[in-house]
């Protein structure tokens, strides 16, 4: 999996400047970790890293990972990805599915996310 791979290492550069596009591909996406994989490869490209779990993708969205805020994420095949994300995990005061829990991050850190 390219999130534990030793080659990868954060490669000093400048985030891409705010406003920028990024494409997430769902069709690959069949549970957190390949969601994982595939947000940092959408962000940083092959082999990229953008978190590996909630607390580390919210930190990656303040910066300093590749992208700036606000960005977009255009998210195509979205409804698979969605029907694969239903795992239930804790949110607050309440348990959501995980895909909900992903868009109300991005959310909260200005990142607007088209589901195609």
């Amino acid at each position: 999996m390219t999130l534990w791979s030793q080659e990868y290492q954060r490669q000093v550069k400048a985030d891409a400047p705010a406003g920028q596009v990024f494409t997430l591909d769902g069709r690959h996406i069949v549970d957190r970790d390949s969601f994982y994989c595939a947000i940092g490869e959408a962000i940083n490209g092959p082999g990229g890293y953008f978190g590996w779990n909630l607390d580390a993708l919210n930190d990656c969205l303040r910066g300093g990972w590749g992208a700036t805020t606000p960005f977009t994420v255009r998210w195509d095949s979205s409804a698979q990805a969605k029907a694969r994300l239903q795992e239930r995990v804790p949110s607050r005061e309440r348990e959501v599915a995980l895909f909900d829990l992903l868009l109300e991050s991005f959310e909260e850190q200005g990142v607007s996310v088209i589901l195609r």
